[in-house]
C-alpha cells in the first residue's frame, strides 16, 4: 500500500553573489512511497534523511513527516551540517565534537609516547612546534574566531550582508599575504630562534627541531584562513564543520606517524600535521562556507572602514601575549634543559586539555556569537546574566571533575600511555604533572568565557593588556618554583598565573560594569567545591584498595588500571550525588535545564541555510 507524499525542497536561486537579499526557487514534487517510509520507523527516518529534505508532509491527512517530530528525526537534523543552532544546542554539538577531538588527540600522543617514548627525540618534536604557533598568534592572533565573529556578525544583524562579504575577503586576502611572508622570514630563521629558544638542547636535538619546525611553518597559513571562514560559519550559527575539523587534523597526524614513521622517523608526524591543516580546519570549513554561498573576491583594499575596524580589534590580540598561550613557551623554555621534561609535561597538559576543552573551549566558542548579539543588540541586563549564569555552570561542573581528575591520575596515565617505549617511571611523573595541573581546571574554563564577554563587547584592548601584564609577572614565579622545585613548580606556576589571569578578567568585567560578581550564584559554588573536595578525598582513600603492576604493559596492568578507576568513579559519583542532596545544592536541575537562549533567529529566513542556499 502506498501513501501520496508531498516533498518541498529548495534550491539555491541564481546571482547570490549581487543581489544582497538572495532568492530561493522551490519545486514541489508529489509522487507515491511505500506506507512504511511515512511510519515513525528508524529505516523510514534515515531514507528521508538521505533525501535531505527540507520539509514533508503526508498529503492526504496534512499532519507532519515523523522525520520531523521523532527523536531520531529531530537528531539527525542536530547533526546536519545545514542546522542553525541555539547556544545550547550549538554547545552540546561543540562539547560533543571537542570530545570527539580529544578521543583522536589522546589516541595521538599514546601513539607518539608508544612509538617515541619520552626522549630527546620527542622534545625536539613537541619544541618545533613553539615558532610555528608563535608565528600564528602574533600575526593572526584573534582574527579567525575573536574579532572577526563579532564584526560579520553586526553586520549580519543589520541585514548588511555586502558589507559583510566585503569584509571576509579583505580580512582574507590581506592577512593571508602577511602570512604567508611571515612563513618565509620564519622558515629562513627557524634555527636561529630554535638555539634561542631551547638553549639547553644539544646540537642533534636544536637541528632535528629546526628541521621538524620547518615543515610545520606552512601549515599556519591552512590554520588562519579555515579559521577565518569558521567565523563566516559561527556567526551564520553553523557549528558542525568548524567543528570536526581539529578531530581531521589529529586523524592525519596519527596517519602520517603510521605510514611514515619507519621511513621517516618522528619528521613523520610534522608531515601527517602539514597534511591534516589542509585536510582539516582548511577544507572542512572552505567546504561548509562555498555550500551556503559565501563569496571571496580577492581583494587589497585596507582602507575599508570595516577592515580599519578590525584591525584596531585585533591589534591588541596581536601585540599582547596571554598567557593561555604562552604557559606551553615557558614549560618548554624552563624544561629543555631536563631530557625527557618537555615530552612528560606535554603528554601530561594534552590530557588536561581534553576537559579544558570541552568545559572551556566548546562552550566559549559556541557562547561567542551569542554573547555579540546580545552585546549589539543593547540588551545589557540579559548579556551580564547569561555571561554569569554560563560561568557558574562551568565552574561547578570542572569543580566536580576536578576531584575525579586528581583521585584518578596515576591509574588514567598508566592506562592510556604505558605502552611501548612509555615506562611506569614515566607514568608516575608524568601523573604527579597531571595532578596538579587538574586543580586549575575550574581556572581555565571560566577564564575563557570571561575573556569572550570582553570580545563580544567589542573590547579587545582591556583584557590583553591586563592579561600581558599578568604573563610578563608571572615569570619570576615560574624562574622561582622550577629553579626551586624543579619541573613540578612549573606546573605550580601554570596554576598560579592561570588563578591571576582569571581574577584580573573577572574584576575588569565587573569594574566595567559588564558583568556583576554579585550575579554570580556563590552559594552554589561553595557547595559545589566542598562536594568536590570531599568526593576526591575519599576516592583517593578507596583507590589504595588496588595495587598497580609497576613492571611491564601487558593486560595485568590494564585490569589493574580499570579495576581501580571503576572504584574511583563508583565512590566518587556517590559521593557527589550524596554531598549534593544533603546540602539541598540546585546545581543537578541547573545543569539539566535547558535554558531557552537569548539569541533569536533572524526573522523571516530559512532555519536551513545550507538547504536553502541562503545566507541568514
Amino acid at each position: 500500500m502506498n501513501r501520496a507524499v508531498k516533498i518541498t525542497t529548495y534550491h539555491r536561486g541564481t546571482d547570490t553573489q549581487r543581489k544582497k537579499k538572495q532568492r530561493r526557487k522551490k519545486t514541489e514534487k508529489i509522487f507515491s512511497v511505500p506506507l512504511w517510509w511515512v511510519l515513525p520507523s528508524l529505516a523510514q527516518e534515515i531514507q528521508l534523511a538521505a533525501f535531505g529534505l527540507v520539509y514533508c508532509k503526508v498529503k492526504s491527512g496534512g499532519q507532519e513527516c515523523p522525520l520531523h517530530t521523532s527523536p531520531m528525526g529531530k537528531l539527525l537534523r542536530f547533526f546536519r551540517p545545514s542546522h542553525q543552532h541555539t547556544a545550547f544546542s550549538a554547545t552540546l554539538l561543540m562539547m560533543g565534537a571537542v570530545m570527539l577531538s580529544r578521543v583522536i588527540g589522546y589516541a595521538r600522543e599514546a601513539y607518539i609516547a608508544y612509538a617515541f617514548g619520552a626522549g630527546a627525540r620527542t622534545d625536539a618534536y613537541v619544541a618545533a612546534f613553539t615558532l610555528p604557533d608563535f608565528l600564528n598568534y602574533i600575526l593572526a592572533g584573534g582574527a579567525a574566531s575573536i574579532t572577526f565573529v563579532s564584526i560579520y556578525t553586526r553586520f549580519l544583524a543589520e541585514k548588511r550582508d555586502a558589507d559583510a562579504q566585503k569584509t571576509f575577503s579583505i580580512v582574507i586576502t590581506v592577512m593571508t599575504t602577511v602570512m604567508v611572508v611571515g612563513t618565509i622570514l620564519a622558515e629562513i630563521f627557524a634555527p636561529e630562534f630554535v638555539h634561542w629558544f631551547v638553549r639547553d638542547f644539544k646540537p642533534d636535538q636544536i637541528e632535528l627541531c629546526a628541521h621538524l619546525t620547518r615543515i610545520l611553518l606552512p601549515a599556519q597559513i591552512f590554520f588562519y584562513v579555515g579559521g577565518v571562514v569558521s567565523a563566516v560559519l559561527l556567526s551564520h550559527r553553523l557549528f558542525l564543520l568548524p567543528a570536526f575539523g581539529p578531530l581531521i587534523y589529529n586523524l592525519f597526524i596519527i596517519v602520517g606517524g603510521v605510514v611514515g614513521g619507519r621511513h621517516y622517523g618522528i619528521a613523520s608526524l610534522a608531515y601527517g600535521a602539514l597534511i591534516g591543516s589542509i585536510a582539516g580546519p582548511f577544507l572542512a570549513s572552505v567546504v561548509g562556507a562555498a555550500r551556503i554561498g559565501t563569496g571571496y573576491r580577492p581583494s587589497f583594499d585596507v582602507g575599508n572602514p570595516a577592515f580599519r575596524e578590525w584591525v584596531k580589534l585585533s591589534i591588541p590580540l596581536m601585540l599582547g601575549v596571554s598567557l593561555v598561550t604562552a604557559d606551553d613557551w615557558i614549560l618548554r623554555h624552563y624544561a629543555s634543559g631536563v631530557v625527557g621534561a618537555i615530552s612528560l609535561l606535554n603528554y601530561a597538559k594534552r590530557l588536561f586539555s581534553v576537559p579544558i576543552a570541552v568545559l572551556g573551549q566548546a562552550t566559549g566558542q559556541a557562547s561567542l556569537p551569542f554573547f555579540a548579539r546580545l552585546f549589539n543588540e543593547k540588551r545589557m541586563r540579559e548579556f551580564s546574566a547569561t555571561v554569569s549564569d554560563s560561568v557558574y555552570r562551568i565552574s561547578a561542573a570542572a569543580f566536580l571533575a576536578t576531584a575525579w581528575m586528581m583521585a584518578a591520575a596515576l591509574p588514567l596515565i598508566d592506562l592510556v600511555y604505558r605502552r611501548g617505549r612509555f615506562l611506569f617511571s614515566d607514568t608516575q611523573t608524568t601523573a604527579v604533572y597531571f595532578f596538579w595541573f587538574s586543580l586549575s581546571l575550574v581556572l581555565w574554563s571560566a577564564q575563557g568565557l570571561y575573556a569572550r564577554a570582553f570580545y563580544a563587547a567589542g573590547d579587545t584592548l582591556t583584557p590583553m593588556t591586563a592579561v600581558s601584564v599578568i604573563t610578563v609577572a608571572s615569570l619570576p614565579i615560574y624562574s622561582f618554583l622550577f629553579h626551586t622545585f624543579g619541573v613540578l613548580g612549573l606546573a605550580w606556576a601554570s596554576d598560579i598565573g592561570i588563578g591571576m589571569n582569571l581574577v584580573a578578567l573577572a574584576v575588569l568585567l565587573h569594574y566595567r560594569k559588564l558583568i556583576l560578581l554579585g550575579e554570580m550564584r556563590w552559594g552554589e559554588l561553595g557547595k559545589a567545591l566542598v562536594t568536590a573536595a570531599i568526593a576526591g578525598v575519599l576516592s583517593l582513600e578507596v583507590a589504595k584498595i588496588v595495587p598497580l603492576s609497576t613492571s611491564g604493559s601487558g593486560n595485568g596492568s590494564r585490569v589493574a588500571d580499570l579495576l581501580r578507576l571503576g572504584m574511583i568513579t563508583v565512590t566518587w559519583a556517590a559521593a557527589v550525588a550524596a554531598g549534593l542532596w544533603l546540602m539541598r545544592s540546585e546545581l543537578p536541575g541547573h545543569l539539566r535545564r535547558r535554558k531557552v537562549t537569548a539569541y533569536p533567529g533572524v526573522e523571516g529566513q530559512s532555519k536551513e541555510i545550507l538547504g536553502a542556499g541562503r545566507e541568514p
